[in-house]
């Protein structure tokens, strides 16, 4: 079984985020958040679904098994406008990347 607090630990560190800057975002207090740790206790259902909210992921992605990937924002804007390209726009674009 995947070892959630790892995963949130993971998540959270990939955002350069502490403890409390996650309660803040999540809306825990961060004396919850440290007492999973402490504890070793799994979050509720309801505070995992504050966890993912702050993260932006959803639960299903927490729990994967294989890797998520996290998007910035960038990422995100780059593959909505690439999905609208042509066949042939999609080539050139590869083109001039091979070229950089």
């Amino acid at each position: 079984m995947k070892d959630i607090l790892a995963e949130i630990v993971r998540y959270r560190e990939e955002r350069g985020w502490s403890e409390y800057q996650l309660a803040e975002k999540s809306g825990l207090p961060q004396s919850t958040i440290s007492s999973w740790y402490r504890k070793k206790m799994m979050p509720s259902l309801s505070s995992l679904e504050k966890i993912c909210s702050a993260f932006g992921i959803t639960m299903s992605q927490l729990f994967a098994e294989n890797e998520a990937v996290s998007l910035t924002d960038s990422q995100k804007k780059l593959l909505e406008r690439w999905s609208h390209l042509s066949k042939e726009q999609q080539e050139v674009i590869f083109a001039l990347i091979d070229k950089m």
